[in-house]
């Protein structure tokens, strides 16, 4: 027999429920709808964005290049004491062996009592003279027992010495590590933005830098009286770091590097350096504390180190009129810039 219950109704409340998800559901699609796309930052934004990110990976990579330095140097000292110390524990085997074999002499000869020997010595005098003997090899013992504590301690100081420099080593390569993904943290975020160029734009931005790093090659080469097609590098050591400078022109950017094929900006201002026999610190920080200072730029020589920005993160060679030859930033190659480019400090002539 078939029912004739009417279907249940649903309830007030469950119908006004179902009714406000709906227009909640209606309101959040015409926002949807009427909501603008987020807009792709144009190729300036992006070259700007990326131009910052540079800027702090090569602030991180001088500290890392600082941080590399000290290691290797506190490795070196390390490696000095623990070579004192081992040398120092032979001399104190040594010391002690001597002792013993004087300890055990004098057991032997000096078991009975010195006045009962005498007066039963058949020679009184021969007796006189071996413990006049006996007397020096009691001083000599003592001397040696001297000897023996003095290089107990300095070995102690010593060891002491290496231990506080092993924990300083220790915190040092923590910082390396660091710094290290700090650069890399900085590079793989400005990498990202460039990927969101179109090939367009990125051709477009190679082509600027191309142009720009022309117009400051021109410049600097209108400041040569003497050799055209090749700026003059002036005499002495600056000249001929400039010179070592110039025949890397090209030369990739690579963060840690000293050369000969890549560099960072510290790296290579060390590495032309030392090709005209100049021995200079590793990082531009250590590097604006050498030589003379100079602030104004019109007295500045062409080969003369130039620093930038307030840290002194990033430093160059001066190449004349204006321009300064460096290695810039990842993605870059040594080249000539414009000197205004960068916020200069002053230049110091080595």
């Amino acid at each position: 027999m078939a029912s004739h219950r009417r279907p249940k109704q649903p309830s007030r409340a469950r119908v006004t429920v179902l009714t406000a998800t709906a227009a909640a559901a209606v309101a959040i699609s015409a926002q949807a709808a009427n909501a603008a796309p987020s807009e792709k930052p144009s190729k300036d934004e992006v070259k700007s964005k990326v131009d910052a990110l540079y800027e702090q990976a090569e602030q991180a990579t001088e500290k890392y290049n600082g941080a590399k330095e000290k290691q290797e140097k506190l490795q070196k000292e390390i490696s000095t004491i623990q070579d004192n110390v081992a040398r120092g524990q032979q001399d104190l085997n040594k010391l002690r062996d001597g002792i013993g074999s004087m300890a055990a002499g004098q057991y032997r000869t000096g078991g009975i009592d010195p006045s009962l020997q005498l007066f039963l010595s058949a020679d009184p005098d021969d007796y006189l003279d071996k413990a006049s003997t006996l007397d020096q090899v009691s001083g000599q013992q003592a001397d040696g027992l001297k000897k023996i504590q003095d290089k107990q301690r300095e070995l102690a100081q010593e060891r002491a010495e290496a231990g506080a420099k092993l924990k300083d080593l220790s915190a040092t390569r923590t910082e390396l590590g660091n710094k290290k993904k700090e650069v890399q943290s900085k590079l793989a975020e400005a990498q990202k933005l460039l990927n969101s160029l179109t090939a367009q734009e990125k051709a477009a931005l190679t082509a600027e830098q191309n142009r720009a790093s022309r117009a400051s090659e021109r410049a600097a080469l209108n400041s040569d009286t003497g050799n055209p097609g090749k700026i003059s590098a002036g005499s002495g050591r600056a000249g001929a770091a400039f010179s070592a400078a110039q025949s890397k022109i090209g030369s990739a950017y690579v963060y840690g590097a000293t050369g000969p094929s890549s560099f960072d900006c510290s790296g290579l201002t060390s590495w032309a350096y030392a090709q005209a026999g100049v021995s200079i610190p590793r990082t531009s920080e250590s590097q604006a504390n050498i030589g003379q200072r100079i602030y104004s730029q019109s007295q500045l020589q062409v080969g003369d180190l130039v620093f930038f920005y307030g840290d002194l993160h990033h430093v160059g060679l001066y190449a004349g009129n204006g321009q300064v030859l460096h290695a810039p930033h990842t993605g870059a190659v040594v080249r000539y810039e414009a000197i205004g480019n960068m916020p200069f400090q002053f230049g110091v002539r080595v």
